[in-house]
């Protein structure tokens, strides 16, 4: 017995601290689930109502890293084994409910808002867990359920295939960062436009660092799913297009906030592919887009611009990065709470700035750092970012979470990418 307890304690330690490929064998087989469920609320209270589970052919996911690092994110999940009470994966991830419960209508109004978790098929039961940070950052329930893998209600069906066009291929996708580029507004007699707009903004995103010297780690396709008609919704101007995936500008009021309304089609429209990062790419001329960390990425493809705000939402979406930015028309008022540190790497309010970028600072760089000519090329806590003009601190003066002039994204910012970059190909 004692033997026993030995193993599982052993066992534990292992799946949370780090997970080679024979411990994935021990909990895992070929394929994925997802976890459909509605998050619903309003700005004081949140639920979770489960939809369906589906077996998945392939999981997109590295085997030699299950549990989340990073604790980035606003909510999180966890996988536990059953029978052993062991965590065997983790992830966490930031949804559009998450900033919608901090809108005036979440005051007056109740919502749900569409979500799926993704994680590789167990073999044994399992728990599911889904945490919110609180404004202390401290994790809070939101609900428990079982998976059983004898469930004959999980639906086990051959899913709808689209076109792939091979963008990019580097290899497994265990061993590699898989995007996949999703068509959203465009006619089935648009699809090589389609796939000449993938290319060029998956270039601008290869053209800059950490990305260029990490391009070997990557896969990206582009899937292509037809819209009855092409363009995007509008709904301030009162536009609307029947498109594949309802994307829309507006969000929240915001005329440039572009986002996607019909995740349960973005999510069966993917069911055939393995991937690690969704981004979807509206047909539309205006400048826009939107990212959330782990779920999802959305940007248009023919403004002026369009190539820069490609590679800002794809730092949102992919390495959990926040905007530096804190003058601009979607500024908040008191967004962070500048008592705590905010999670995302490259943002700090000097509560426990050791956790953040103080090592990469010079001796000769005061803290905070003033916005002044002599510090336009150095790393410092220059006071602005996350949306707020004080109490919360940015690395340096420019880079593309706050402009695009900055011209590449700074030091901070790409060492926070690489990080992520290698807890998917490690």
């Amino acid at each position: 017995m004692l033997k026993n307890i030995f193993t599982i304690a052993a066992l534990f330690i292992a799946v949370s601290l780090y997970s080679d490929d024979s411990v994935f064998n021990m909990f895992f087989a070929d394929g994925a689930v997802r976890y459909d469920f509605e998050l619903i609320g309003n700005s004081e209270t949140v639920e979770a109502v489960h939809v369906q589970s589906k077996y998945l052919l392939s999981w997109g996911g590295n085997p030699s890293c299950l549990t989340d690092e990073l604790n980035y994110g606003t909510f999180r999940y966890r996988i536990f084994d059953i029978e052993l009470d062991s965590l065997i994966f983790s992830k966490g991830f930031s949804p559009l409910f998450h900033e919608w419960q901090m809108t005036e209508e979440a005051i007056t109004r109740i919502r749900s808002f569409y979500q799926a978790l993704f994680f590789p098929r167990p073999l044994n039961n399992v728990k599911i867990i889904v945490e919110q940070r609180d404004a202390q950052n401290l994790w809070h329930e939101v609900f428990i359920d079982t998976f059983r893998v004898d469930d004959v209600f999980v639906i086990d069906e051959t899913p709808d295939y689209y076109e792939v066009d091979t963008v990019m291929y580097h290899g497994h996708a265990s061993g590699k960062v898989d995007v996949v580029l999703l068509a959203e507004g465009y006619t089935l007699a648009e699809m090589d436009k389609f796939s000449a707009d993938a290319r060029r903004m998956i270039d601008s995103l290869f053209d800059a660092e950490p990305f260029k010297s990490n391009k070997e780690k990557f896969n990206v396709i582009g899937l292509k799913v037809p819209s009855a008609e092409s363009g995007v919704d509008k709904p301030g101007e009162r536009i609307y297009k029947n498109t594949a995936f309802n994307s829309h500008f507006y969000t929240f009021g915001s005329p440039r906030y572009l986002t996607v309304t019909d995740m349960k089609a973005v999510y069966d429209a993917l069911d055939a592919v393995a991937w690690d990062q969704l981004y979807v790419l509206v047909n539309s001329s205006r400048y826009g887009g939107g990212g959330c960390y782990n779920f999802f990425n959305v940007s248009s493809v023919d403004h002026e611009r369009s190539a820069f705000v490609f590679c800002h939402e794809f730092a949102h979406g992919f390495a959990g990065l926040a905007d530096e930015y804190y003058t601009s028309s979607t500024a908040y008022d008191n967004f962070y709470n500048t008592e705590i540190e905010p999670v995302e790497p490259n943002i700090t309010s000097l509560v426990n700035f050791d956790s953040k970028w103080k090592d990469m600072l010079s001796v000769n760089v005061p803290v905070p750092t003033p916005r002044t000519e002599e510090y336009n090329n150095s790393v410092g806590v220059f006071e602005g970012g996350g949306y707020m003009s004080k109490g919360i601190y940015s690395p340096v003066q420019s880079c593309w979470m706050k402009e695009e002039s900055a011209g590449g994204f700074c030091p901070v910012c790409r060492r926070a990418i690489e990080r992520v970059i290698l807890l998917h190909t490690k």
